[in-house]
């Protein structure tokens, strides 16, 4: 019979060097895996990147980083050797990179479209693509998309446009790696309480954003917390392995599809 726990599993978190991706790291940690490594962009989040190491570490968790620009093909399938010479094969992948624009279509420039799609479809695409090939069977396999794609919303058109491949590249993968008992899902969080949304918006919009949720009332930000769409990671690479192809959004009811 298959164990679908955590217990001694290889972890690959793409942006796992802070916020959402740290966060992930550490409660797979704290819930048994054995080794991870986690990916960041650039220098600027080697720090970031140390301390994630040092806590999952000192949490009994073989731990190595790797740095990689993902918006090109070879970038991914080197991460994945990198991450298979030092830990071994993943049965886990979680891909949390992603960038924000707020902006019109027409002040829209082909370099930012072009940037956003590198980041946000192309870099998605081949990280699906090098778990497919080397995750070891009945893996699991989770994307960060956005809660964007359930609305009806002027000013995000690369940004939500860009995610909105990867929904499908989520059902594709999932019914061609489904016969090796592989999982592929996808999770919309909210807006969520971390440098990552403040950076685009205004203080009206955040304003907005705060109270647009129907359980807003209840969060501590009225934002969605990273700490409330953990568990659901943690959920869809562990029991919740029969659930496949979906994306699920986890935003206190700020969008619904």
């Amino acid at each position: 019979m298959v164990d679908h726990s955590l217990r001694g599993k290889t972890v690959l978190i793409t942006g796992g060097a802070k916020n959402l991706g740290a966060l992930i790291a550490h409660d797979l940690a704290a819930h048994g895996v054995g080794a991870i490594a986690i990916h960041y962009n650039s220098a600027a989040t080697k720090a970031d990147a140390d301390k994630t190491l040092t806590r999952l570490t000192q949490a009994g968790v073989k731990a190595v980083a790797f740095q990689a620009d993902l918006t090109t093909a070879a970038a991914t399938t080197k991460l994945f050797a990198d991450t298979i010479a030092a830990i071994g094969k993943p049965d886990i992948a979680i891909n949390t990179v992603g960038k924000v624009l707020k902006k019109p279509i027409m002040e829209t420039t082909e370099a930012e479209f072009d940037e956003m799609f590198a980041v946000n479809t192309k870099a998605a695409y081949f990280f699906l693509k090098e778990a497919g090939l080397h995750l070891k069977d009945n893996g699991k396999i989770v994307t960060l998309v956005t809660s964007l794609l359930g609305a009806y919303t002027p000013f995000y058109s690369t940004y939500a446009g860009s995610k909105s491949s990867v929904e499908h590249f989520t059902r594709a993968a999932s019914k061609e790696f489904g016969a090796r008992g592989i999982s592929v899902n996808a999770i919309g969080p909210g807006p969520m309480d971390t440098p990552f949304f403040y950076g685009q918006e205004a203080p009206d919009a955040v304003a907005y954003h705060k109270s647009a949720a129907a359980l807003s009332p209840f969060s501590k930000t009225g934002l969605t917390d990273i700490e409330d769409v953990v568990p659901f990671v943690r959920t869809l690479v562990s029991d919740g392995w029969w659930m496949t192809g979906q994306t699920i959004l986890v935003n206190g009811g700020y969008t619904t599809k």
